[in-house]
């Protein structure tokens, strides 16, 4: 067994390697970025070496600058992750060449599944089912319209070097053809730097279930099915295993089908094949195709660890290591039912962008599995993706772990920046998820459901603005709360919420630990127990102070409302002046500046542009006025609240 190993990676993969790496005695190394400095998977690593800057061109995509890491750290073996660079041939034969151990397959393997089209070529002969299709040479659009003729419409054009739903179009008809196939052709040639399309036949009831399998060069095995048919835009949103309505017959037929991949590539490690299923006839035998197969760890692993209570990453390192496969195929066996859904920093009404922010509480309840590579405090960089956590839950039925679930989900705390847990929440408590009704159309169809703002509550609403404005009168505990020697009983307080009007409240000590809060013609009376403010017939709602705000977390799972207390003279001051200076409303890159010194502007004119999460954001003008002083530069990189533009002054009225 290897005694140090490097993890080439960033975020909860790299925290999830160590924690395995940690149990089984061996050094890790991490490798970080200028962004990561203050990461969690540098503070637990035994070592770590800054490798470049924050955009992963200049650190986490650098191969040579990890390899000499290992090799002056004294690393004997590479560890990918996923993303980044684990399934680069390149690299992998560069470890190899260095002397190093890379715990994943070999460079030949992932050449074998890198292009789509000459992967199916290589299931076909292996014996693996593909979907009918054209995966040939002759891209004339032509021949490729004829080839879509004789497979039968609706078809699907998809991308050869394709992934994440780029280069893919789907097409009902043959007179939508040629757009379609020009459109997918533009697409990949711009994300991939490759225009080559294959042609295969849309299955209309698609659900997307995986293999997870596991190799030692020679042999594999099978660690049975996940179910990833939750997606949305082609991205995985909840993944479960095993997958709903699966029969043994059908089982066994994936699972032989998986492994025969594995062993025609003589494949070393974790990976998994996936497969469409035609799920309007029920999960068939006969009803399965080959889609492609990811030649590394997967995000959802931790669902196959849960049902088999095997660790995935122990037996990487043991196979790489040189150690045969841990168990066969007849020792490995299916307990219970497990979710994982993928908690994100994104603005979900907004059309899901991803946000930024700093995490000002963060906490996951007892019972659940957070895998995780962030922590209370942390901030929510513009550089990589914004997952938060994995939140997984294991039970001995479906219905018990989905309840799970949709439990763990509702109380999951995280305030600072908004997420997208109120739309997992709503997918956990979805009827047609419940009773197994699962396809890759589901969410899409239902979006407008998922997405839609809370329910109006007035009752919830009441109860959340006094638990706020509680919370800001800090009123002492038990028989000092009518103590008024320092304080007066009756406060008047003043909260800003997110995206709403003032909240403006009398708050008077009626008892010990008792209360009644004022807001607007109501009166409500609170009673302080062990669990906090109990307050117009509701339970305690969950309350955080942090960063100067204060955040109560609705029982709905729609997560946390947050107010910030308002001094009435600073208020005051505010209102007297002007929209002068534009601020950053999140960490970002500055791409452009469209305006000079002494340039005159209209309320609404374009300022700047700023990048942030891979999406641009113009910053229009909030007023008309003059450009007074340019604060930043193209290509500066700014925190969030950071000034960008000011204006002059508006003139005083005489």
């Amino acid at each position: 067994m290897f005694h140090t190993i490097l993890i080439a990676n960033r975020g909860e993969i790299a925290v999830r390697i160590m924690r395995t790496a940690r149990s089984m005695g061996v050094r890790t190394v991490a490798v970080y970025s200028e962004a990561d400095a203050g990461a969690l998977h540098v503070e637990l690593a035994d070592h770590a070496v800054l490798i470049g800057g924050p955009a992963p061109r200049d650190s986490y995509l650098r191969g040579d600058a990890i390899i000499r890491a290992a090799l002056e750290t004294g690393a004997q073996a590479i560890h990918p992750g996923y993303g980044f660079l684990s399934e680069n041939p390149d690299f992998v034969e560069a470890v190899e060449a260095a002397g190093l151990t890379f715990i994943g397959p070999s460079g030949r393997a992932i050449r074998a599944m890198g292009l789509k089209d000459a992967a199916k070529a290589l299931m076909t002969d292996a014996g693996v089912p593909v979907v009918p299709g054209y995966h040939g040479d002759n891209q004339d659009p032509e021949h490729l319209s004829g080839a879509a003729d004789a497979i039968g419409y609706p078809v699907l054009i998809k991308a050869v070097a394709g992934g994440g739903g780029k280069g893919m179009r789907k097409v009902l008809r043959p007179q939508d053809f040629d757009a379609a196939l020009d459109s997918a052709k533009g697409e990949a040639a711009t994300a991939f730097g490759n225009d080559a399309v294959l042609i295969e036949k849309f299955i209309q009831q698609p659900r997307h279930i995986e293999v997870q399998v596991f190799g030692d060069g020679e042999d594999a095995v099978h660690l049975f099915e996940r179910d990833c048919s939750l997606q949305r835009r082609h991205q995985k949103v909840i993944e479960e295993a095993p997958a709903p309505g699966m029969t043994p017959e059908m089982r066994a037929a994936m699972g032989q089908a998986a492994v025969r991949a594995a062993q025609a590539i003589g494949y070393k490690g974790a990976g998994t094949v996936e497969f469409i299923v035609d799920g309007s006839r029920g999960l068939r035998p006969d009803g399965f195709w080959f889609m492609e197969m990811n030649t590394r760890l997967q995000v959802e692993h931790p669902v196959t660890e849960a049902i088999t209570g095997v660790d995935l990453v122990e037996w990487q390192l043991r196979v790489a290591a040189g150690e045969p496969l841990p168990a066969r195929q007849e020792d490995l066996s299916i307990r219970g039912h497990a979710f994982e859904a993928r908690l994100y920093a994104e603005d979900v009404p907004a059309g899901f962008l991803p946000a930024t922010g700093r995490l000002a509480h963060l906490a996951f309840p007892e019972g659940a599995r957070a895998d995780t590579g962030v922590r209370e405090g942390d901030v929510i960089s513009p550089w990589y993706d914004p997952m938060i956590a994995k939140v997984i839950v294991h039970g001995p039925t479906r219905a018990s772990a989905l309840n799970q679930l949709a439990r763990a989900l509702e109380e999951t705390r995280v305030a600072g920046t908004v997420t997208n847990i109120a739309f997992l929440s709503r997918l956990a408590r979805h009827e047609g998820f419940a009773a197994g009704q699962v396809d890759t159309g589901l969410i899409e169809r239902d979006i407008d459901m998922l997405t839609a703002p809370p329910a109006s509550d007035d009752a919830l609403a009441q109860a959340i603005a006094v638990t706020a404005v509680l919370a800001s009168a800090d009123l002492p505990q038990g028989p000092l709360t009518g103590f008024a020697l320092w304080s007066p009983l009756r406060r008047r307080i003043e909260l800003a919420p997110a995206g709403g009007d003032t909240v403006q409240a009398l708050v008077e000590v009626t008892g010990p630990d008792a209360a009644q809060v004022t807001l607007g013609a109501g009166a409500f009376a609170a009673q302080r127990g062990a669990r906090g403010w109990a307050v117009a017939g509701f339970a305690p709602l969950p309350v955080v102070q942090a960063d100067g705000a204060i955040h109560v977390f609705a029982p709905d799972g729609r997560g946390a409302v947050s107010f910030t207390a308002l001094d009435p003279l600073q208020r005051a001051a505010g209102a007297a002046g002007g929209v002068d200076v534009t601020l950053s409303p999140m960490p970002g890159l500055v791409k452009a500046v469209f305006v000079t010194p002494g340039a005159v502007v209209a309320a609404g004119d374009r300022l700047c542009v700023l990048e942030a999460m891979k999406m641009e954001h113009t910053l229009i003008a909030g007023r008309d006025g003059t450009v007074a002083e340019i604060l930043v530069a193209d290509g500066a990189q700014v925190e969030a609240g950071a000034p960008l533009i000011r204006l002059e002054p508006e003139a005083e009225a005489p």
